[in-house]
């Protein structure tokens, strides 16, 4: 599936190239301890700038999704799923991706997913496969 990938920076590097050691990187407040996502340099919680990525476990929950169904462009492979994850390391901590490894229709809401990772070029992508 063609991809846009995103411009990496000081603040995100991290999370985007994780994966090449198979970690997902997200940033924690040293202040108040609470993760969050996207990556910045203040903590959106208390306003601490003591924040830096830490690998968290990669497992979460489908909260929600969508299948969808329109080839935006001739090289889109049809139907994929966008959900909305949240991982297990705190409550609130969601981010978009897609889930992929097993038929679209098979997904559904409180599914637990585990990341995996798409190589392209510099830029790991985590993506969310079933987990066991």
């Amino acid at each position: 599936m063609p991809r846009k990938l995103p411009a990496l920076n000081a603040d995100n590097r991290a999370f985007w190239q994780g994966g090449q050691q198979g970690e997902l990187l997200v940033h924690r407040c040293a202040a108040c301890s609470r993760y969050f996502h996207p990556p910045a340099p203040l903590c959106p919680h208390c306003a601490s700038f003591d924040v830096a990525p830490q690998a968290v476990s990669g497992k979460g929950k489908v909260l929600s999704f969508t299948i969808n169904y329109q080839a935006w462009t001739p090289d889109l492979e049809v139907p994929y799923v966008v959900a909305i994850i949240e991982l297990v390391e705190q409550p609130g901590l969601q981010f978009v991706s897609n889930v992929v490894g097993i038929p679209v229709t098979d997904v559904h809401i409180d599914m637990p997913v585990r990341v995996s990772f798409l190589n392209v070029e510099d830029v790991w992508l985590p993506l969310f496969e079933k987990d066991q």
